[in-house]
């Protein structure tokens, strides 16, 4: 399981965004769950009065919030490579501050005249079931799952929250594919879990911020790697490509019904283009979407880096492009 940084909470405030920090060799410090403090503002003569006295100090703008949830993406998790905090181990997974909320974040930020706070509430494993109900989950929420924390953050931060990105369902049929090979139960049971459980997650987000803008994306596919090795891994490989391809039709269809929009990040990775090529150093000419898992992925890494199917920063960077592409420019927020 991933490494988290320290604190209690399931969350972390960011307030300022790099998109390449030196975090790799351990997460950010996580910060317990904060509400927005309110402006008083003094009424009757009181107000007049100070108005005669001239301009008054520059009050601070409202807090306003990007909630990221999910599973490891959502967190940046990648895996650890040096100068290595103490106690990590080369290749942990561990979460960063180089994913691409982070990198959602700081695009977004100047919007909102520093006003923008990031949280993340995303747990590494995390499926669509654990989300919804807890059971099985790999993190601990005071309110019982990942969902019933962002409900809680949303009724506590009224018309506040501004973004919420959402990736899950990975973990519903990651473990399908083993030695090279797909169990077709586990991927039926993973598909069926995704397309039950995920619009129960949008809608109730949906419900409880329905003015909101809300975005989910369909999802790379690591196993695109198995292509080398051999005639029995390409196979698998393309295989692989139409196991995902199933499971972004139903995230896709689900994001539809709720007035969620989708970054389409298997375009984005050209995860179905076997066509087109590209060149690996070392390795020589392999198709584009092959190339593009191992340039953007820690998949092709060797080991003990290697493989691990989450996203580098520049794949990161990737996904937060989708995102951005599929949100479009915030017109700005009220103070």
């Amino acid at each position: 399981m991933p490494r988290r940084g320290s604190g209690s909470a399931r969350t972390r405030f960011a307030r300022t965004g790099s998109r390449r920090r030196a975090a790799l060799a351990g997460g950010g410090a996580l910060a317990a769950l904060v509400g927005a403090t309110a402006l008083a503002t003094a009424g009757g003569p009181a107000n007049a009065a100070t108005a005669s006295q001239g301009p008054q100090p520059h009050r601070a703008p409202r807090s306003v919030y990007y909630l990221a949830l999910g599973d490891s993406l959502a967190q940046g998790v990648q895996p650890a490579t040096p100068p290595l905090a103490s106690g990590v181990t080369l290749g942990e997974s561990i979460e960063t501050d180089a994913g691409y909320a982070n990198d959602l974040y700081t695009h977004y930020a100047r919007a909102f005249h520093g006003a923008l706070q990031l949280v993340k509430l995303g747990c590494p494993g995390e499926t669509t079931t654990s989300m919804l109900t807890g059971a099985g989950s790999p993190c601990s929420y005071p309110q019982g799952s990942q969902l019933a924390a962002a409900l809680a953050f949303i009724k506590a931060h009224p018309g506040q929250v501004k973004l919420i990105t959402i990736d899950i369902g990975a973990n519903d049929v990651d473990g399908c594919l083993t030695g090279g090979t797909i169990s077709e139960s586990c991927v039926e049971g993973g598909l069926a879990s995704v397309e039950q459980d995920l619009p129960l997650i949008l809608g109730a987000l949906r419900d409880a911020a329905p003015h909101t803008t809300i975005a989910g994306m369909n999802l790379y596919d690591p196993f695109l790697a198995d292509y080398f090795t051999g005639p029995a891994g390409q196979a698998a490989a393309t295989e692989s490509v139409t196991l995902d391809g199933d499971l972004n039709q139903i995230i896709a269809a689900a994001d539809r019904a709720l007035d969620v929009k989708t970054a389409d990040v298997a375009d984005a990775f050209s995860t179905t283009d076997f066509t087109d090529t590209a060149t690996l150093p070392g390795v020589g000419t392999v198709p584009l979407n092959v190339a593009n898992i191992c340039d953007w992925t820690w998949m092709c890494a060797p080991s003990p880096v290697g493989p691990n199917i989450h996203a580098n920063a520049t794949g990161y960077e990737v996904i937060a492009g989708a995102f951005e592409q599929a949100i479009g420019e915030f017109p700005g927020h009220d103070r």
